[in-house]
């Protein structure tokens, strides 16, 4: 089975959201993203809302500085979980390849 992994710093770490996304209950592990500073993003989707409960989400953008630090947790899903992943997201976020704290490579949503 081919995985790929997952960095999560908000709402894709909630019981909830992974079993409507992933139809199950992810096992990750702590992890941090460096070089990203964290806000809040006002949710509209009515799905997204539902799903997570929440009307304001964190997302993420890059700053460059290694001193600016996401905590988080890494997971590891299927190419077919990412593909809900992606469909959970709205379009505010886009989701990249980074370089974890841990040395570990993984997709993250950050700013669109």
């Amino acid at each position: 089975m081919s995985v790929v992994r997952l960095f999560s710093y908000g709402t894709l770490q909630q019981p909830k959201v992974q079993r409507e996304t992933f139809g199950r209950l992810l096992e990750g592990r702590p992890d941090a993203l460096p070089g990203f500073r964290q806000t809040l993003l006002r949710i509209t989707d009515p799905a997204v809302l539902a799903t997570s409960g929440e009307a304001f989400h964190p997302i993420v953008t890059p700053t460059g500085d290694p001193a600016d630090r996401i905590e988080g947790a890494v997971f590891e899903i299927t190419p077919e979980e990412l593909a809900a992943a992606d469909a959970y997201e709205v379009s505010d976020y886009k989701r990249i390849a980074v370089r974890l704290a841990s040395g570990l490579e993984a997709f993250v949503y950050v700013q669109a």
